[in-house]
C-alpha cells in the first residue's frame, strides 16, 4: 500500500450535531439545525463572526459531556461558545494547517484551544472549555451546513492549498 493510498484509508468521519449562534458575544450561543459558513467572515448571524482568523470555533459532543458529567452541569451545544458541536470525531487529534470538510464546506484549522490569559467574552456558569479543547478554524471554502451533515478530516495528500485574503 502506497502512503497515498494509507492515507486516503484513514480518512475519519464524525457528525455535524448542532450549529450554534449568537447576535451578542457576551451571550450563550443558540443551538441550532442549520446555518451558512462564508469564506473569510465565518457563521452568518454569529457576533464573532468577521473579527480574525479564527472564524469558527468547534468543540466535541463528547468534551461538554465529559465536563457535564465532572461538573453536574447542564451544557449543551453553544453553551462553551462554539459554533459546531461535533460528534463522533476526537478532536484533540487534530493540528494547526489540518483541513475538514463539514457537508460541503472546507475549514482549516488555525488555532488549537485558547490561551486562559486571553479575554473570553462568554462563559457558561463560571466555566470555558475553549481553552483546552476549543478548535479554531477559518472557511476556506463556504456553504449550508446542517445538522447531520458528515464532518471529514482530510488526509494530507488531499489538502488544499487556499491563498485567500479576508473580507
Amino acid at each position: 500500500m502506497t502512503t497515498t493510498e494509507k492515507e486516503t484509508s484513514a480518512t475519519v468521519n464524525g457528525r455535524l450535531i448542532a450549529v450554534n449562534r449568537s447576535h451578542l458575544r457576551t451571550e450563550p450561543k443558540t443551538a441550532g439545525v442549520s446555518g451558512e459558513l462564508v469564506a473569510g467572515y465565518g457563521l452568518v448571524g454569529d457576533a464573532h463572526a468577521g473579527l480574525n482568523e479564527r472564524e469558527v470555533a468547534l468543540i466535541a459532543v463528547a468534551e461538554i459531556e465529559a465536563f457535564n458529567r465532572t461538573h453536574q452541569l447542564g451544557a449543551g451545544p453553544g453553551s462553551f461558545a462554539d459554533n459546531l458541536t461535533i460528534a463522533e470525531l476526537d478532536l484533540t487529534q487534530l493540528q494547526v494547517g489540518d483541513q475538514l470538510h463539514v457537508g460541503p464546506t472546507l475549514l482549516e484549522v488555525v488555532q488549537l484551544g485558547k490561551p486562559r490569559s486571553q479575554a473570553h467574552s462568554y462563559n457558561f456558569k463560571g466555566h470555558s472549555i475553549l481553552p483546552d479543547v476549543g478548535v479554531f478554524c477559518r472557511v476556506l471554502e463556504g456553504g449550508p451546513v446542517q445538522q447531520g451533515a458528515t464532518v471529514t478530516i482530510l488526509p494530507a495528500s488531499q489538502r488544499i492549498h487556499k491563498v485567500r485574503e479576508r473580507i
